[in-house]
């Protein structure tokens, strides 16, 4: 019989999960940080294994030195890559009016009345309409600066919390057979052959995957810089960087890359002729960026990403695809590393079900 005790006991143990719930969250939240340098330095400890793998088995290096070698081509990459890029996107970015709203404001401004202009001339009478819709007021000239600032805050950021992921990096690579069993002593005996194995292949597949996904951008990249040097775009490095990095959000990330393109090509080019530069150089360089999107999205990705987590092309797209409607951008970033995850568990926990058999037969 349910009586009064009974249901102000339930309520309070609900109120008291509630709270160490909420306390739980709140730590969380409040080391955000060091959450973001532990997810970080497993990344780096997933592409680093293969080659802390090869200095050991190729080169018969010893456990410690071919961790420390590992880590050295990472900081020396790291290295490369601020010097390359932080000084070019900060000077350049300078010289594109990036830093500045209110120059960006009036140049956009400046290329509008050049449209205009453009648009009369071929019998189209635009400014009346461009007028009333008062375009210049419902743009937000904050998007371009504010996603450079973001970058090179997240470079800065990095750079401050670099030592620490790192440091742990090292030790993740140093004494993963240490961490190994110290889970395997945390579970259950009666799961321990199919939890330790599916470890063992998510390890694997993410570490291809991971590989695969620079490799991409690094190819997104190069192409990318291929077609604004074909062009002669001012700042195509930095053009070429910003929407390489664009492309780690699936099918979307290259059309805003191509809008990106379109907008910074014609600031690059203010002060020459609409109709005879402007115009022309934009229209290439899109051509350009969707011929590159058309390689990635139907050669390079596909090739890749299959080969790396054992998936089709298809099925890939299809978990993006819901991965996007169900949970936005960020839903579409980590679809196919969670989906890799969950395939490789089915098959470990549920081996005799048809459709898991269907989707993990390569794995």
């Amino acid at each position: 019989m349910i009586t009064s005790k009974t249901i102000s006991n339930g309520i309070l143990r609900a109120l008291l999960t509630l709270t160490l719930c909420g306390l739980v969250l709140f730590f969380f939240y409040q080391i955000q940080s060091v959450l973001i340098y532990l997810v970080v330095s497993f990344i780096l400890t997933l592409i680093g294994n293969p080659i802390l793998d090869f200095f050991k088995k190729r080169l018969k290096f010893k456990h410690i030195f071919a961790t420390i070698a590992t880590l050295f081509i990472f900081i020396l990459i790291i290295f490369g890559f601020i010097m390359m890029f932080v000084p070019l996107i900060l000077s350049q970015g300078q010289n594109l009016s990036l830093l500045n709203t209110a120059e960006i404001e009036k140049n956009i401004v400046q290329l509008i009345n050049q449209i205009t202009v453009f648009l009369d001339n071929h019998q189209i009478d635009s400014a009346q309409v461009l007028k009333e819709a008062n375009i210049t007021s419902k743009i937000n000239f904050n998007f371009i600066p504010n996603f450079l600032n973001t970058i090179l805050g997240t470079i800065s950021s990095l750079g401050v919390g670099l030592g620490s992921v790192l440091f742990i990096t090292f030790f993740f690579l140093k004494d993963r057979l240490m961490f190994i069993l110290g889970i395997k002593k945390l579970i259950p005996n009666s799961h321990e052959d199919q939890i330790l194995n599916s470890l063992e292949k998510i390890n694997h597949l993410l570490s291809r995957y991971f590989i695969g996904l620079l490799l991409q951008l690094f190819i997104v990249f190069l192409l990318y810089l291929i077609v604004l040097f074909i062009f002669g775009v001012p700042n195509a490095l930095v053009i070429a960087f910003l929407c390489a990095v664009l492309n780690i959000i699936p099918y979307i990330g290259p059309l805003i890359a191509s809008f990106l393109a379109a907008i910074l090509t014609m600031l690059s080019n203010l002060g020459s002729d609409f109709q005879s530069e402007i115009l022309p150089t934009t229209i290439y360089v899109l051509i350009g960026f969707w011929i590159v999107q058309i390689i990635d999205n139907n050669l390079s990705q596909p090739i890749i990403f299959s080969k790396s987590v054992s998936s089709h092309p298809l099925e890939i797209f299809l978990v993006i695809l819901i991965a996007g409607f169900l949970f936005g951008i960020l839903g579409m970033i980590v679809a196919v590393p969670l989906y890799t995850i969950i395939k490789v568990m089915g098959k470990e926990f549920f081996p005799e079900n048809k459709i898991i058999i269907l989707l993990t037969k390569d794995i």
